[in-house]
């Protein structure tokens, strides 16, 4: 794809909102179930458009570091900013980083 076309195509699929994904791995696979149920609170947070977690699905011949994703909207910045200063994003990270190994986190 050209570099117009990139250009071209990011314009028409931009939105009003802003995308949050997140990728994490277990230290140990009995814990995946504890991961996705301490960031499944992250669901009552006020500022949250849409939220999802769920465990991965994909069985990747190439690599499978992936045990958890989480998926949020949120209307603007100051939304997600208000989401990571909420006090239960923050017993989250007190839950889920000590059983944790990896996390990747993008937002678009």
């Amino acid at each position: 794809m050209s570099r117009r076309n990139t250009e071209v195509s990011e314009e028409k699929h931009r939105t009003d909102f802003i995308r949050h994904v997140v990728f994490f791995s277990s230290k140990k696979v009995d814990d995946i179930d504890r991961i996705v149920d301490g960031l499944s609170k992250l669901a009552e947070i006020p500022s949250v458009k849409h939220f999802e977690v769920s465990r991965n699905r994909n069985e990747d011949r190439f690599g499978n570091e992936v045990d958890v994703i989480v998926y949020a909207e949120f209307e603007n910045e100051e939304a997600l900013s208000a989401y990571r200063a909420h006090q239960i994003y923050q017993d989250c990270i007190d839950i889920v980083r000590p059983l944790r190994d990896l996390r990747i986190a993008a937002d678009f």
